[in-house]
């Protein structure tokens, strides 16, 4: 079952819930806001992307008003995720986790290949 956290107002997450369900996925939709990822999911997910800038939401107005710009190069991998554990609009949207697939955000063609479409 693919888990996929997402924010109401979001277009891109609207358009990645449209995804799945045109393709024949079934997936359980989460309330991002108030529920983020849990330290395991955002330590697969970390394993996946392979960079914890990735993981955040880096145009979101969370982001800009902590100052996170210019200070994440310092930040270690506990405080980022401290971080993203303690407020859901901090984590890149959509986050998509399941046993075979682990995304952030929304490509089509990128999404394609992951989900072997």
């Amino acid at each position: 079952m693919v888990r996929i956290y997402t924010y109401s107002k979001c277009s891109t997450c609207k358009s990645a819930t449209r995804w799945l369900t045109k393709h024949g996925h079934l997936f359980t939709e989460i309330a991002i806001r108030q529920t983020p990822p849990s330290p395991k999911e955002l330590k697969r997910m970390l394993k996946a992307q392979n960079s914890l800038k990735k993981l955040f939401n880096t145009s979101g107005l969370d982001y800009r008003a902590l100052g996170l710009a210019k200070t994440f190069d310092t930040l270690t991998e506990a405080e980022a995720f401290a971080l993203l554990l303690g407020n859901g609009n901090l984590v890149k949207r959509p986050f998509v986790i399941s046993e075979k697939v682990q995304l952030t955000g929304f490509d089509d063609a990128v999404w394609t290949k992951a989900f072997n479409v």
